[in-house]
Parts: C-alpha cells; sequence; structure tokens
C-alpha cells in the first residue's frame, strides 16, 4: 500500500515542476527565450509554438533575437509576438526579428508578483487534490480489508508529511521567483 504514497509523491513531483515551468514565463528584468513559450503562429492554417519555427537567442541582457528558419513566415511570427501578453513591439531587422523588452515599472512589477502568488497558488491546489484522492484510496483500502487501521493511520501521516514538504517547496519557488522579479 505504499504504493498510494508513491504514486502520490510522483504525482507532486511533478506538479511542483509544472509551477516550476509557470514561473519560467512570468517576466523579470532580464530577457529569457522561455518569455516566448506560450506564443503560437498561424503557420499555414495551423497554431504552431513560436520554438517550432524560430530559434531564439539572447544577444543583450533586455533583447531576444527571433531568426526563423523559414524566412517567408517573419510577418506571421512578428505579428503573434506583437499580439502576444508580453507588451513589447518587434522590430525586424532583415532576417532578424528584435524584441527589445522595457523597463519594468514598479506597478508592473507588482502585477507579475500577484501573477506568479496565482500561479503558486494554482500548484498548492494541485497538491491538496492528489492528497485528498490518496486518501480516499487509502481510506477504501482500509475500509475492504486490505490493510490495517494502523497501517492506514501511518500512512494518512506520510501523505500529510509529503503534502507539507511539496507546499513548502513550492512556498520557496515562489520566494525566489519575488526577488527576481522585485531585482532591478
Amino acid at each position: 500500500m505504499a504504493t498510494i504514497v508513491d504514486q502520490a509523491k510522483a504525482q507532486m513531483d511533478k506538479t511542483v515542476e509544472a509551477t516550476e515551468e509557470n514561473f519560467v514565463g512570468i517576466r523579470t528584468g532580464r530577457a529569457n527565450p522561455s518569455l516566448l513559450n506560450g506564443i503560437t503562429v498561424d503557420y499555414y492554417g495551423a497554431q504552431t509554438p513560436l520554438k517550432a519555427l524560430a530559434s531564439i537567442s539572447v544577444p543583450e541582457p533586455r533583447t531576444l533575437a527571433v531568426m526563423p528558419f523559414d524566412q517567408s513566415q517573419a510577418p506571421a511570427v512578428e505579428k503573434a509576438i506583437r499580439d502576444s501578453d508580453l507588451g513589447v513591439n518587434p522590430s525586424r531587422d532583415g532576417n532578424v526579428i528584435r524584441v527589445t523588452l522595457p523597463e519594468l515599472t514598479e506597478e508592473r512589477r507588482k502585477e507579475y508578483v500577484k501573477l506568479a502568488r496565482t500561479k503558486a497558488e494554482e500548484g498548492k491546489v494541485a497538491v491538496r487534490n492528489i492528497r485528498r484522492k490518496a486518501k480516499e484510496s487509502v481510506e477504501a483500502a482500509v475500509k475492504d480489508g486490505e490493510i490495517g487501521e494502523d497501517e492506514g493511520t501511518r500512512l494518512h501521516k506520510d501523505l500529510d508529511a509529503l503534502t507539507k514538504k511539496t507546499s513548502d517547496q513550492i512556498d520557496q519557488l515562489l520566494d525566489k521567483k519575488e526577488k527576481e522579479i522585485l531585482e532591478v
């Protein structure tokens, strides 16, 4: 029955990874190619992720250089970046699309901190849902007589400890991201 706790741990680890991935998409003062991860381009009628259509590099701390593999798609790539929620205005320089990230204002930084907190809370809710499902599985196993009540109680304690540890991990990631965002 320890497999219930092991499964819950695996799911919680994936939740922490997903939360960390969500944090990567939140802008800080520096340019990062992962800022463009959520952008899709209309590529011959199909919505395609930008990173599948272009190479993205960071030539300067606040500038991204996007170079489409298919030069005929440069206008579509430029439009997709402009229409995204990043609030940037890309400019084409020959074959390269330059995206200069504006300096973050104090107000914008606070908005990003709120967004990071929302993402962290979503991660914690997912962890609690995993705990609830695992707890129900343990209770069902005790009721069906597959395991004893003492073993069930021990598994509940293990689940609670695992949940606390995972929530603390998410809090640490949030603290780190907040410091990154607020760093001028």
